[in-house]
């Protein structure tokens, strides 16, 4: 018998956002919720849902919009081989199928392209408390590609093996495929306990350099008092450090031959839930320091994308990358699919990076910086720009992420 039919389910996230900075090509820098100022624009619309047939399951979900856009941009892999890879999969957030055996409580094996939950956050915004996440999920994989083995040994204990092309890519980025390990606990209603981690070689042309990387989380929920005006409380902590080794760069006790490059980071958000828990008040943020700045987003300068790399945003060995945020969101929750969202935050940086007044697109050259690359662009064209030189971002934005489903 066939459990559910495709599609059930649908997401949908608006926004309108305001730049301090005023960017007069309004583009946002160093996001991976918010893209544009001063506009109306669509983050994400998927539709798709989960389908059963016996022990055979399967999940579809499309992506238009902006994430259909920069998500692929992110990933260098595409730039090895041939066949297009991010356009082969850009509509598509996930897509995978699988078998569940009805082994110990229940084993799914799935592959395809299926979320990652590294840094807490959910690629889907109408699942999280805040709209912008601080930069330890904002810069760790939100989605993986390749085969992933769940194994519930409890109804309250998860574990994890991934076996995947890399670091939320779609190809692999030199010979060897990425691996890691998900482990989910959740011993009551209140606490949920996660930890991620991952190896592999995932930077472009360097097949000699290891990347590892460790995810720990805690998700507690303090307060429950569902018929009182102030209604619920939780708040959640993520610490990852992770390095790279091999390849011209160390862990530590680096050298000027083989600088250290690392990433260290925490974010901490507390939510507060009202009335019935139909208002809600997030206040968060964190930070992080990325020498190397192997997993900082890369601005988006004249259309530069992670492949093609850009000369006013280096990422080289060495490269100094220090950074902090703090956010406040508003919540208003009429219904269980729909959610208006009033959301600030404020970000700081050690080096130039945010957009200023001058935008990241040259004037001259607006109207086809599609059809070139960086490299190509006379630099006198970006020494007028205030592109990436800005330390300090702040942002106001109304969102209204949607979900809808049928039960």
């Amino acid at each position: 018998m066939v459990d559910r039919q495709l599609p059930d389910e649908g997401v949908a996230s608006r926004y309108i956002g305001l730049h301090r900075n005023h960017p007069q090509d309004d583009t946002i820098v160093g996001s991976s919720e918010i893209f544009r100022s001063g506009e109306v624009q669509i983050t994400q619309l998927g539709v798709g849902g989960d389908f059963h047939y016996q022990n055979v399951r399967g999940r579809l979900m499309t992506q238009f919009g902006l994430y259909s856009q920069t998500t692929p941009r992110n990933d260098a892999s595409p730039a090895r081989g041939q066949w297009n890879l991010d356009n082969a999969y850009r509509y598509v957030s996930e897509a995978y199928g699988g078998y569940h055996f009805n082994v110990l409580n229940g084993i799914n094996f799935d592959a395809g392209i299926f979320m990652s939950y590294v840094g807490l956050f959910s690629y889907y915004q109408f699942d999280n408390w805040a709209y912008q996440p601080s930069y330890v999920s904002s810069n760790t994989p939100w989605f993986f590609n390749g085969v992933r083995i769940q194994i519930f040994t409890s109804d309250r204990l998860k574990i994890e093996p991934w076996f995947i092309n890399g670091w939320q890519s779609y190809g692999r980025f030199n010979q060897s495929p990425g691996l890691g390990l998900q482990i989910l606990w959740r011993p009551n209603g209140s606490i949920s306990l996660l930890a991620n981690h991952y190896w592999g070689k995932d930077t472009l042309g360097n097949p000699d350099r290891i990347r590892i990387h460790s995810d720990d989380s805690i998700q507690l929920k303090y307060y429950d008092s569902p018929e009182s005006f102030f209604s619920k409380a939780a708040f959640t902590f993520t610490f990852d450090a992770g390095c790279e080794y091999g390849g011209g760069v160390s862990c530590t006790g680096g050298s000027p031959d083989s600088p250290s490059q690392y990433f260290l980071g925490f974010m901490a958000y507390n939510r507060f839930w009202f009335y019935k828990d139909m208002f809600g008040l997030t206040l968060g943020g964190g930070a992080i320091t990325n020498p190397g700045r192997y997993l900082v987003l890369l601005p988006p300068i004249n259309g530069a994308t992670a492949a093609s790399g850009t000369p006013y945003f280096t990422q080289s060995p060495g490269d100094s990358y220090k950074a902090w945020d703090a956010s406040v969101t508003l919540d208003y929750m009429p219904s269980q699919f729909v959610t208006f969202r009033l959301e600030g935050n404020h970000r700081q940086s050690n080096v130039p990076y945010f957009a200023g007044s001058g935008g990241v697109t040259p004037p001259a050259h607006a109207a086809s910086h599609a059809r070139r690359t960086v490299d190509r662009l006379p630099t006198r064209d970006v020494q007028d720009l205030d592109a990436g030189g800005r330390s300090t971002d702040r942002r106001l934005a109304f969102r209204l992420p949607l979900v809808w489903h049928d039960p």
